[in-house]
Parts: structure tokens; C-alpha cells; sequence
């Protein structure tokens, strides 16, 4: 099965193709530059330099969330646009899954998925390397750090932090929370491979759809929603 996965959740911008679990190209780009400049032409040098189009690919995996609403709206419009031409199906991955599956090789850590969501919180995840694997620990979720940090004192493993968010997380909470490490810089941000790696998981167990099913799950209000909800309640008074 050959997997085109994208990832644009965050600063960073990602695009990659695997076959058959295998990692055959991935570019990776954080240079500031907006992700509606920078995605489609980073799938269509990808494919071109790896002798593909999209006719030989099965499926779009893309992050869907958490994440920044732009960014996951453009990764989201760029999957479904791929989808529709080619007739493919798609993945659509959790954020937070995919930057945990670079370190599920740590056997016996739990990992602490982190992405800056604003106003002293977090986008979070906690999974536990096992053989290889994940176990999932929680749900995805907006968390703050204080609450992040009560939580993870009950656990007694070994923990590492990863994300475009894993250095606030560290910064917070390394007093706080025992055995605590930051994942190395190589593999801190979030990438393209993880989405196809998670996107694996969702073939296996049924979970692909068709492009028009793609939604973000953005897992909190937008600043405008917010305001717009304060300014009603506050006519209500």
C-alpha cells in the first residue's frame, strides 16, 4: 500500500510517501514561508523526484487535528483536492498520534504529545511505547499545564515530551513531573511519516474515508468563537 501523507498542523510543513510501511521519500519544510505556498508544491516535487503521480498512490492521509485552524484547513483542502482527482480514499489522522508513532521504538516510556494551544495550554496525548506500538493512554485534548502536570505525576514511567510544544511543556513541568526528558530536536516536530504511519492504523482497522468526509477536529473554540460567545453572554446580562 502506498500512502501519501501530509502534515501542516503547525509551523512546520510535511509531505511523504511510503509503501508498504516503508518510508520511500519525506520533505520537510519550517521556514516560516505560509503552508498555502509551500504544500503543493512540496507533494508535487515529492512525487515527481520518487517517478509517482498520484494515480499510483491508495491513500491521502492527512493530520486532522489539533492544531492551527489555518494550517489544518489547508492540509485538509489539499487532501481533499488529491482525493477527488485521483478517486482516492483517505486518512484521516489525529496530530497527536502521528508525532507519538518517530518514538514508539522507546519500549517501556510513556509519551507526552504537546502542541501549544495558547492561554497557558496544551494540545495533549499520552501514549505508552509497548513492543513497538502505541497504547493509547488519553484522549485527545485541550489540557492546561497545570492540570497536564497533576495528571502525569501518577504515572510512574519514564516520560518524554514531543511536539512544536514540547519545550513549554518541558520548560512548565520538569520540576514538577518526575523523570521527565524532551525528545530530541530531530524528532520533536511534528512529520509527514508519523501521519502515514497513522494512517496505517486506520487502514487496518477500517477507519479510511472518502474525501469529502475530511473534517478538522479542532478540540476548542476559534479566538473568534470565543469572542463572539463572551459578546452574547454579555448582552445576556
Amino acid at each position: 500500500m502506498k500512502i501519501l501523507a501530509l502534515e501542516s498542523s503547525a509551523t512546520a510543513c510535511s509531505a511523504a510517501l511510503c509503501q508498504d510501511g516503508a518510508l520511500v521519500a519525506q520533505f520537510f519544510q519550517c521556514s516560516g514561508l505560509t503552508h498555502s505556498r509551500t504544500l503543493l508544491p512540496m507533494v508535487n516535487g515529492l512525487l515527481e523526484n520518487c517517478g509517482e503521480d498520484i494515480n499510483g498512490v491508495d491513500v491521502i492521509a492527512v493530520a486532522i487535528g489539533p492544531g492551527s485552524f489555518t494550517g489544518l484547513r489547508i492540509g485538509i483542502a489539499t487532501a481533499k483536492g488529491l482525493a477527488w482527482a485521483g478517486g482516492k480514499l483517505c486518512a484521516p489522522c489525529s496530530t497527536l498520534e502521528s508525532m507519538a508513532w518517530p518514538l514508539a521504538h522507546l519500549e517501556g516510556k510513556m509519551i507526552i504529545c504537546a502542541m501549544d494551544a495558547r492561554r497557558k495550554q496544551v494540545y495533549n496525548a499520552l501514549f505508552f511505547a509497548e513492543g513497538g506500538r502505541l497504547k493509547r493512554l488519553s484522549p485527545d485534548r485541550a489540557i492546561s499545564l497545570e492540570e497536564l502536570g497533576e495528571e502525569l505525576k501518577n504515572f510512574p514511567f519514564p516520560k518524554i515530551v514531543v511536539g512544536d510544544g514540547a519545550q513549554l511543556c518541558y520548560n512548565s513541568l520538569r520540576e514538577v513531573v518526575p523523570e521527565l526528558t524532551l525528545a530530541p530536536i530531530q524528532l520533536r516536530m511534528q512529520g509527514a511519516w508519523g501521519v502515514a504511519r497513522a494512517a496505517e492504523e486506520l487502514a487496518a482497522s477500517g477507519g479510511l474515508l472518502s474525501g469529502e468526509k475530511l473534517m478538522p477536529v479542532y478540540h476548542r473554540l476559534s479566538q473568534a468563537e470565543r469572542e463572539r460567545l463572551e459578546q452574547t453572554r454579555n448582552k445576556n446580562l
